[in-house]
């Protein structure tokens, strides 16, 4: 920012700094950024990366996807994980390409903290350089533009939640914002559609809801900022039109939780004015005050023990550095970011519960984005230390704000607070004095380096995290010491019960699993992770989403299930009960139930083991699990098929051990027989009197598939037609296809 008065306009005079190598520059120096604010939260906590749904959820799964890929399979279902195996339900990004890559790797790696480490690294890179995009085509000049890019990963609920534990949450925002700063290019007419569409369908792709309904929102501010802007429909329109062929090509990816939500617990569509993790606009006030500690409820109670709605140090302050008369002149240009950060706002404040949606903290990272954007943006295009003096009092007045603010919701960390007031005082006074006397780049290189002291010291302060389940990194140190169950086994534990100091391998990690733990260590048990679990099972067994479950899951799992006689632990085809002694802890008292055995297992403090007398039963004639009135006899199995050869003289049914999802379809010798469930959890077929020998085919596909494929072709052929007509425009014109847009409206660059 020159000393004198507004820094100059991108196309106007804007000297080296605005080249494209400056873009290039100030693109790696915003990659260096991300590095340095990596490792500098490594440093406060070397785990960061790898904690709570990242050590419970994902990277088992990446372990089991990997392997079933590297085996040739295309895993849309593992039916002996019940709940938790049904993929086209969860987050398991099966039609999202990077997301299969990170899947073929993830079992040649040991270490699991170092792999999702390096994952979100990379991805941590891609929305750092998303939101730099961003600013550069609404003319930030480069250096700003940088500085949003950095200050993005190291903002509160994006580093402490997306970034630490929600990574399907990371790579759908990482995505998001490139297919942002792609659609106000394709409307400009300095790119084609294709950018466009690849980066909505890799955000959709992720298999996530947030990111995609995001998307959406996203895209309507685009249009309506590029409406008020450039005053041109036709622009608006294919945009419009490139991204309805994306969400048709990403249909195939929620047509299955969509088809099958009436059988889960997301299944009600009703809005429900929960404030569990809603996050007040005051709290906004909060952003650049790194000690913040937000009030507003959630699992910690009422304040939280991270800074989740802070940004970045200089958000706030900054504000009295802009000539916001010469800002005035040029709002339309901000009208889109303005607008999806109202939009995000709206959404952070409630209602709790909308269908699917719940959580509205979630959308936190989007108002960082777009308040990121417009502060950089004004601050590179308009920003100005003139009248430093009467500015500098302004910059005060705020971050006295902001201590009020964040006071008010934690006054018990008066002294913090204070301290933190110090250092944005100290820093800033510092980047106003390098912008006089040094210029912007030298400015901006300050503010962004002290970002990583700060992400340390929140960090640390925030340790413990209550967060981690502190699981084993190494899956080989887990695996030796793991029992190595043949066969299908079930658990019936409560995570809760696990005590802190038990949290290891020498405690409860070397006997117990929770979430996917399982898939890390590459045996068979119907514990998973699930945050779309079957209702009618998890009733049936009071099975959660991490697979605990409660003190009368014994008692149901070997209670005979009316209509067969048979109970669940048979209908399951199950080889093994696991049960934890601190939930279970008067069990191993009483006799087996007939047919079991108890397995002596010396030395082990946590679990108690009941296994068959007559050895393993999940191998055995298929996944046919009961019979009334029928002959059967498999054929062939696999994930989605069973082939069973089947006789009934008088009418009767096959039960299998598959739960009943939709999506099944039989047919006996070719001809379509109607489907049921038992316990509206295992799936049934009826077979009808005189059946002799008949083949019973029992297939599985996702809800929807055809429907997906086919809007999947037709997304791509729009996306075919879009971009031959933008050809054809710029071979016959010459030029873009949209206007020219007015001077300072560019970015400094094509990017």
């Amino acid at each position: 920012m020159p000393a004198d008065g507004v820094a100059p306009e991108p196309g106007r005079g804007a000297g080296e700094s605005d080249s494209r190598r400056a873009v290039l520059r100030w693109g790696a120096a915003t990659v260096v950024g991300v590095l340095l604010g990596y490792a500098a939260v490594l440093l406060a906590n070397a785990r960061h990366f790898y904690t709570d749904d990242t050590e419970s959820q994902y990277t088992g799964l990446w372990v089991g996807l990997g392997r079933a890929l590297r085996a040739g399979e295309f895993p849309v279902l593992w039916p002996e994980q019940w709940m938790s195996g049904n993929n086209t339900m969860d987050d398991a990004g099966l039609f999202n390409p990077p997301q299969l890559l990170i899947d073929l790797l993830a079992p040649s790696f040991d270490n699991m903290a170092l792999y999702a480490t390096l994952v979100k690294l990379v991805f941590s890179i891609i929305a750092a350089l998303g939101v730099y995009r961003i600013c550069l085509v609404y003319g930030a000049r480069p250096a700003w533009a940088a500085v949003a890019g950095v200050a993005f990963p190291l903002s509160g609920f994006f580093l402490f939640f997306d970034e630490a534990s929600w990574m399907t949450a990371l790579t759908g925002t990482a995505w998001l914002v490139h297919a942002w700063a792609s659609a106000v290019r394709y409307t400009r007419g300095d790119s084609g559609p294709i950018p466009v569409f690849v980066f909505l369908y890799l955000t959709i792709s992720t298999q996530y809801i947030f990111p995609a309904i995001e998307a959406a929102l996203m895209l309507g501010a685009v249009a309506a900022g590029e409406l008020v802007s450039r005053r041109a429909w036709w622009p608006v329109a294919r945009l419009a039109a490139v991204s309805g062929c994306a969400g048709l090509a990403g249909l195939v990816v929620f047509l299955p939780s969509m088809l099958s939500a009436k059988v889960t617990w997301r299944g009600s569509a009703q809005v429900v004015n929960d404030q569990f993790l809603t996050v007040p606009w005051s709290e906004s006030l909060n952003a650049s005050l790194p000690s913040t500690l937000p009030a507003f409820p959630s699992w910690w109670g009422y304040v939280q023990p991270m800074p989740v709605t802070y940004i970045a140090w200089f958000l706030i302050p900054a504000l009295a550095f802009v000539d916001w008369r010469a800002a005035r002149e040029h709002w339309r240009d901000l009208v889109s970011a303005g607008l999806f950060a109202l939009t995000m706002l709206l959404w952070a404040a409630g209602p709790g519960t909308i269908g699917p949606l719940r959580w509205p903290a979630r959308v936190l990272p989007m108002i960082a984005i777009a308040l990121l954007v417009l502060v950089c943006v004004l601050l590179g295009r308009f920003g100005t230390v003139a009248r430093w003096r009467a500015r500098s009092v302004a910059a005060g007045v705020l971050i006295l704000a902001l201590w009020v603010r964040s006071f008010s919701a934690d006054p018990h960390n008066v002294v913090r607070h204070v301290v933190s007031v110090a250092v944005i005082v100290a820093a800033g006074a510092a980047v106003v004095w390098l912008a006089r006397t040094r210029g912007s780049a030298a400015a901006c290189t300050a503010v962004v380096v002290a970002m990583f002291p700060i992400a340390y010291w929140q960090v640390s302060a925030a340790q413990p995290t209550p967060m981690s389940y502190n699981m084993p990194t190494n899956r080989s140190d887990a695996a030796r010491v793991f029992p190595d169950f043949p066969g299908t086994t079930i658990q019936l534990a409560d995570r809760a019960l696990v005590r802190p100091e038990d949290k290891s391998l020498d405690g409860a990690y070397g006997s117990l699993v929770f979430g996917n733990y399982a898939k890390s260590l590459e045996l068979d048990y119907v514990n998973g992770y699930t945050p779309t679990g079957h209702f009618y099972f998890g009733e049936l067994l009071c099975m959660r989403w991490d697979s605990s479950v409660c003190p009368d899951a014994y008692r149901r799992l070997f209670a005979p299930e009316p209509s067969t006689g048979r109970p669940p632990v048979d209908l399951m085809k199950l080889d093994r009960v696991v049960l934890q002694r601190a939930l279970f802890p008067e069990v191993r008292a009483q006799a087996a139930p007939p047919g079991w055995r108890w397995a002596d297992r010396p030395g082990d403090r946590y679990i108690w083991v009941l296994e068959r007398e007559d050895g393993l039963v999940s191998t055995a004639n298929g996944r046919v699990s009961a019979t009334r009135d029928v002959t059967a006899a498999s054929v062939a199995e696999t994930d989605t098929t069973s082939r069973v050869r089947v006789s009934s003289a008088r009418g009767g049914q096959v039960v299998f051990a598959r739960l009943g999802w939709p999506g099944y379809r039989a047919t006996l010798d070719g001809r379509p027989v109607p489907i049921t469930t038992v316990a509206k959890s295992f799936v049934a077929v009826n077979v009808p009197a005189g059946t002799d020998s008949a083949e019973l085919v029992l297939t599985w596909r996702p809800p929807g598939w055809k429907i997906g494929l086919a809007t999947g072709a037709a997304g791509v052929l729009g996306l075919a037609v879009s971009q031959w007509w933008y050809l054809r425009v710029r071979r016959t014109d010459g030029e873009d296809a949209s206007p020219p847009a007015p001077d300072g409206e560019r970015a400094a660059t094509a990017r």
